[in-house]
């Protein structure tokens, strides 16, 4: 049977808020069978939590943002949200000193390490497992995303831009959980922007943090970081990556096979939202030996270093 999965030990990181261009403290605490994610703002008097779970996301405009009903926020949680679902853990604790968690180098990566320097724990309970049982899908124009029944844990995710860098590559990738590419091709993929955006939006005090230490900036022809891309279809595989922590605020790993085209946070969160609308579309079931069902979130293997 599989089972929860939480942190050994506690672990603390630090990093630049993307948003305010300052200090964030990060601190991972294990949390009990069946408790699931939680942040906890340090920095409020007296401190806050708030789950996270897809019908708090309130904010889709540059991150996926949780808001609850009296006003507390946490922004940017779309990369930690995926090394968590990317590793398997179920059920923890996020401390942060401040409304975002830390952009680290754009990617997931960084968080996979805290997670693994943590370690991971199975716990005495049955993990649960949201399975598709029918189609689900949503649009707007040219874009949508979709969850559909499958015999395991698939993404598939395609990009299209009207832009030099992007032609001549891959726009499409594929991560199936039975395979541990998550961790070793997906969570090193680091997030993109166009430099006349980054421009417009710091010159309105927004993404104040952002720049070439942590994301990939592109002008109107080019890669403009030094050592270039990670990898050839980086660009798409930071949109699966989100999509994978975006996903992961349903509650509960999926067994079923997720579709995006040119998808982002918003689209995403209206999946899973439209999911929790549509209770004959899906099930809660757990993972015996006998299911057929391969997940395989991997031990502790080391992960090569970001950079």
């Amino acid at each position: 049977m599989a089972r929860q999965r939480s942190i050994r030990d506690a672990v603390a990181g630090s990093g630049i808020g993307v948003h305010s261009g300052k200090r964030v403290d990060i601190r991972l605490l294990p949390a009990p069978a069946d408790s699931g994610i939680t942040f906890r703002r340090t920095d409020l008097d007296p401190p806050a939590e708030i789950s996270a779970r897809a019908h708090l996301v309130r904010d889709t405009q540059l991150c996926t943002a949780l808001v609850d009903d009296s006003g507390v926020r946490v922004a940017t949680i779309e990369h930690l949200m995926s090394a968590l679902a990317g590793v398997g853990i179920d059920n923890i604790i996020i401390e942060l000193n401040a409304p975002e968690v830390p952009i680290m180098d754009g990617s997931a990566a960084p968080f996979v390490y805290l997670l693994q320097q943590a370690g991971i724990r199975e716990q005495d309970a049955a993990k649960r497992f949201i399975q598709i049982l029918e189609p689900v899908e949503v649009r707007e124009g040219d874009k949508w995303a979709r969850l559909s029944p499958f015999a395991g844990c698939r993404f598939d995710f395609a990009i299209d831009f009207d832009h030099p860098v992007f032609r001549h590559r891959n726009n499409q990738t594929r991560l199936d959980f039975s395979s541990r590419r998550y961790v070793r091709e997906i969570s090193r993929a680091r997030t993109f922007g166009f430099l006349r955006d980054i421009e417009y939006l710091q010159s309105h005090g927004l993404t104040l943090g952002g720049g070439l230490d942590n994301a990939i900036v592109v002008d109107d022809y080019r890669v403009l970081n030094e050592q270039g891309l990670r990898f050839d279809d980086e660009f798409v595989r930071h949109k699966l990556l989100d999509a994978v922590g975006d996903l992961y605020l349903l509650g509960a790993p999926l067994i079923g096979h997720y579709q995006g085209y040119k998808s982002g946070h918003d689209l995403n969160n209206k999946l899973c939202l439209a999911l929790e609308k549509s209770p004959q579309s899906w099930c809660w079931t757990e993972l015996d030996r006998d299911s057929g069902i391969e997940i395989d979130y991997g031990e502790n293997y080391p992960l090569p270093q970001a950079g």
